[in-house]
This record gives C-alpha cells, structure tokens and sequence, in this order.
C-alpha cells in the first residue's frame, strides 16, 4: 500500500477493517471488501476512484475488483449524495402494489429525478431492485430504516420527519 492510499483511510477506517478482516483467513482478505467500501463510505458519504484504490490496495486486490463490487451494488454510492438516501423498490412485488405512485410522488415533492439531489442537499432519490421487503410493498429505505405499505400521506409525513 503506497504512503498516499494509506493516508486516504482514516485510521478509524483501517481499525474496523481489520477487525472485519478477523472473520477470515489472511490469504481471503479480499472477502472483507463490502464491508471495507461500507466503512469508507460512512465516513466519507461516498466513494470516488481514490478511496476504491485504498481499499484495493489495503486488501491486496485488482483495482477493477473493487470497482465492480462498487457498480454492482445499489447501496454504494459513486457521487456525493444528500444527507438522506431515499431508496425507493420499483421490483415486482412493489411495482404491483404501487411503486410507480411512490416514486412520482417523490420526484414531485423532493423536485428531483432518480438520482438526483435536493437543493438544499438534504434528499437524494434513488431507484433500487429489491430491498427484501415484499410483503410491505410499496416500501422505500433511508439509512438503514425501511418505510412499508406507502401511501402519499405516509411519504409526506416521513419527508417531514427528516431534519
């Protein structure tokens, strides 16, 4: 790991990955890289190409590996985002129960597309596939809290509980 890349991961960082690097044989540490991008990402907010190459770096894996990790899952995010993170599900069980309805009403009263970020960088909306949560569809997530059975009064009112 260049002087650089280790200067990029917070010694906080470094701690909880390698306490997550514990679960594994030293050969496998590249199984810690969901985690070692979920670190960054906390404390950062979200990951650029520098901070994905000091996680490479620091497991001893392919840049690319950690690239496709990063691409691959919804949860991580490439650009900066608003304080709040709001994860709408548009898959089968949500886009029969409603979803479509959600996310219009979102777009609406956040004044955003998909992926876009409010004004004031309080709210990003995204559109993901399945969150596990079918049997409250429609639902969206915020930070790791999942909002069910959605209906406009319900996303009015989580909206203004956000600060």
């Amino acid at each position: 790991m260049t002087e650089t890349n280790k200067t990029l991961l917070s010694a906080a960082v470094r701690a909880k990955i390698d306490a997550w690097l514990q679960r594994y044989p030293e050969e496998h540490k590249r199984s810690g890289v969901l985690e070692a991008l979920r670190y960054v990402q906390e404390e950062r907010g979200w990951l650029n190409e520098e901070w994905m190459d000091a996680v490479a770096d620091y497991l001893g894996m392919p840049r690319i590996a950690v690239y496709e990790v990063a691409t691959f899952y919804s949860l991580y995010h490439l650009k900066p985002v608003g304080r709040h993170v709001i994860s709408v599900c548009t898959n089968i069980s949500c886009m029969l129960r409603g979803s479509e309805e959600v996310l219009a009403h979102l777009k609406k009263r956040l004044a955003v597309d998909v992926h876009g970020t409010t004004a004031d960088g309080k709210c990003t909306l995204k559109e993901v596939e399945c969150l596990g949560a079918c049997v409250g569809a429609p639902m969206l997530q915020i930070g790791k809290k999942y909002y069910e059975n959605l209906t406009p009064e319900k996303i009015d009112a989580i909206l203004a509980s956000l600060e």
